[in-house]
Order: structure tokens, then sequence, then C-alpha cells
């Protein structure tokens, strides 16, 4: 659960520096209103700073978990099961973000332009190799401990 919660607030955090702020393809309300305006920016910037912040509490909260499974004692611990969930984590919060903010409320898209809905379905799909990958990991590695038990 603990790799699950920071993989969520790890995923968002990638999503805002890199697509939010290095990039600059969008901001949290680019389709609510233009980072070309005073005004909308400082509405993007609000909305940017309430995403980062929810992030920055996802991550607090995942190392909470992490910090109270380390100190239970029969806590078999693994990096391949850890890096599982980082991932499921990661790719969860690709769907839950992608659909949310690109489809239903239609807040923002990755890239918005011409082939919007591509790159918003690509980003979907990322999220959906990345769930794969961390279940692929995670079930590995339990088939690898039920073996040794």
């Amino acid at each position: 659960m603990a790799g699950l919660v920071l993989g969520l607030g790890q995923g968002g955090f990638f999503d805002g520096i890199i697509f939010h702020q290095l990039l600059q393809w969008h901001h949290m309300f680019s389709s609510v209103a233009t980072d070309r305006t005073i005004a909308g920016i400082e509405l993007n910037t609000i909305g940017d700073g309430l995403f980062h912040l929810l992030n920055w509490v996802l991550t607090l909260v995942g190392i909470g978990l992490l910090w109270k499974a380390g100190r239970q004692v029969q806590n078999n611990w693994s990096g391949q099961l850890f890096m599982g969930a980082l991932l499921m984590g990661m790719g969860l919060f690709n769907l839950i973000e992608g659909i949310l903010d690109h489809h239903i409320l239609g807040i923002h898209h990755l890239k918005p332009g011409i082939h919007q809905g591509l790159w918003d379905i690509g980003f979907l799909l990322s999220g959906v190799i990345l769930v794969a990958i961390g279940w692929l990991m995670i079930g590995i590695h339990r088939s690898k401990s039920a073996k040794e038990v």
C-alpha cells in the first residue's frame, strides 16, 4: 500500500514537473482559462499549486505507510515488490487523472492542439502499461515467495 500511494504522488509530481513546468504543454485549468492573460495564468498557477499540494500529501501519506510497515518485523522487504507497487501507483495516477481531467471534466489535455485526443489516449495507455508492469513485478515476487515457503 505504501508503494502504491507513493507511486500516486510521484506520478503526479512527474506530470506536474514535466508537462506543466518544463514542457509547458498544459496547466491544471488550461481548457478553462488561457495562460496568455494575467488572470488566466493566475488561475492556472493556483490550480497547479493545488495539484502539487495533493501530490505532496499523497507522498507524505505514502511515507507514513512505509514507516508503519517498516516497524512491523514480519514484513518481507523486497525491492521488486516496492518498485512494482510504485509503478502501479504511477500508472493509476495516469489513468485516474487522465480519465477525470482530460475526458470527464475536460479542464485540460496533455498536449492541446490538433492531435490532443491522441495525446490523451497515449497518456492513458502509458498508465495501463505502468499498471501492467507493476502487476507483473508483484506477481513474480509473490510466486517466488510462495516457492520459498
